[in-house]
C-alpha cells in the first residue's frame, strides 16, 4: 500500500521547467530596442523589476566601450518580449584602478540634477591631476564640475542626457572648462543612476506624433509637386530641337578664328619674297673668292710632289759630279 501511495504522489509532482518559457528582453528605444537577452519564467508577472547587466559593447559592437556597464529594468511584458527602462551604470573597477596613480590626486563629485523632462538622476564624475594639489583647487574644480553637468541637463531630456555622457561629451566639456583654471589630466563620468522617472514623456511623446503627422504631409505634397512635370516629358523633348541651332554657330566661330591665325603666315610669305632679291646680288660678289678657294685646294696636293722630287734633285747633283770625276780621271791620263 506503501508503494502504491508514494507513485500517486510522484504523478501529482509536476516540472516546473516545462511550465515556463522564454521571454526577449528588449532595451529602451533609446538603445534602438535591441534584444538585449533571454530569461525564464512561469508567470510573466513575474518578470516586472528583474534587471539586467549589459556591456555597451553587446550592443554597439565597439569594443572600445567595453569598461561601460548599463542596467536596465523590466517595467512591462508584450506577449514574449519584456520591455525595459535605463536605470544607470558604472564603469568597470579595472578601467578605474589604471587611471588612479600614487603622486596624483583624484578629486570626487556627487550631483542630483534634474532633466528638461523632470527625471531626477544622480552623476558621480571624477576627475584626475599630474600631481597633488591642495583643498582650495579641488573645491574650484567641484564647482565646475556642477555647473557644466547641471546646464546639461536642464538643456537635454534623459535620453539626449545619457547618451552625451556615455559617448564623453560631459566629460570633455568638464574638462574644457576646468583646464582654464587649473590643468586637469581626465574627467569621467564614473556612475549615474536615475531616482525618479520623467514626468513630462507623455507631452513629449505627443508632439513628436503630431511632428511626424506634419512631416509626412509635407512629404506628400513635394511628391505631388514632383510628379506633375515628369507628367509632362513631350514639351521638354521639343525643346532640346530648339536648341541645336545655337550650338551650330558655335562651331561656326571657331573657323573664324583660324584664318585670323593664318593672316601672320601670310606676312612671313611676303618676307621670303623680299630676301631673294639680296640673295641674288649676295653670289655675284662671292664668285670670284669662291675660286680661289677652290684652286688653292689642288695647290695643297702639289705640296707633297716637291718631297718627291728632292731625290731627283740629289740625282742631278750626282750626274754633275760623275762628269767632274770622269774630266778629272782625264786630267790625270794626260798628265801621264
Amino acid at each position: 500500500m506503501a508503494k502504491a501511495r508514494s507513485r500517486t504522489a510522484a504523478r501529482k509532482i509536476k516540472d516546473k521547467w516545462k511550465a515556463k518559457s522564454w521571454y526577449n528582453i528588449l532595451a529602451p528605444p533609446s538603445f534602438d530596442n535591441v534584444t538585449v537577452a533571454d530569461t525564464l519564467s512561469d508567470n510573466p508577472d513575474e518578470l516586472i523589476n528583474r534587471v539586467t547587466e549589459v556591456s555597451l559593447q553587446d550592443l554597439t559592437n565597439d569594443f572600445r566601450k567595453s569598461h561601460i556597464k548599463l542596467f536596465f529594468k523590466i517595467y512591462k511584458v508584450e506577449e514574449s518580449n519584456a520591455l525595459t527602462k535605463y536605470t544607470g551604470h558604472t564603469l568597470t573597477s579595472d578601467y578605474l584602478r589604471r587611471m588612479i596613480r600614487r603622486k596624483r590626486s583624484k578629486i570626487d563629485g556627487v550631483y542630483d540634477v534634474t532633466t528638461r523632462d523632470g527625471a531626477v538622476v544622480r552623476v558621480k564624475p571624477f576627475a584626475t591631476t599630474d600631481k597633488r594639489i591642495q583643498n582650495s583647487q579641488r573645491k574650484i574644480v567641484r564647482e565646475t564640475m556642477k555647473k557644466t553637468i547641471s546646464n546639461q541637463a536642464k538643456a537635454n531630456t534623459l535620453a539626449e542626457f545619457i547618451k552625451n555622457i556615455i559617448d564623453g561629451k560631459t566629460g570633455s566639456d568638464i574638462y574644457k572648462n576646468c583646464k582654464k583654471l587649473y590643468p586637469v589630466k581626465r574627467v569621467e563620468i564614473h556612475k549615474t543612476q536615475v531616482l525618479s522617472p520623467p514626468t513630462i514623456e507623455m507631452e513629449e511623446e505627443k508632439t513628436t506624433k503630431v511632428e511626424e503627422s506634419e512631416v509626412e504631409a509635407s512629404d506628400k505634397k513635394e511628391k505631388k509637386a514632383t510628379e506633375k512635370p515628369e507628367k509632362e516629358p513631350e514639351p521638354i523633348e521639343e525643346l532640346p530641337k530648339e536648341e541645336e541651332p545655337p550650338e551650330e554657330p558655335e562651331q561656326k566661330e571657331e573657323p573664324k578664328e583660324e584664318p585670323e591665325e593664318e593672316k601672320p603666315t601670310e606676312e612671313p610669305e611676303e618676307i621670303k619674297d623680299e630676301k631673294p632679291e639680296p640673295i641674288e646680288e649676295l653670289p655675284k660678289e662671292e664668285e670670284p673668292p669662291e675660286e680661289p678657294e677652290q684652286k688653292e685646294e689642288p695647290e695643297e696636293e702639289p705640296k707633297g710632289e716637291p718631297e718627291e722630287e728632292k731625290p731627283t734633285e740629289d740625282a742631278e747633283e750626282l750626274k754633275k759630279e760623275e762628269p767632274s770625276k770622269a774630266e778629272e780621271t782625264k786630267e790625270s791620263k794626260k798628265t801621264k
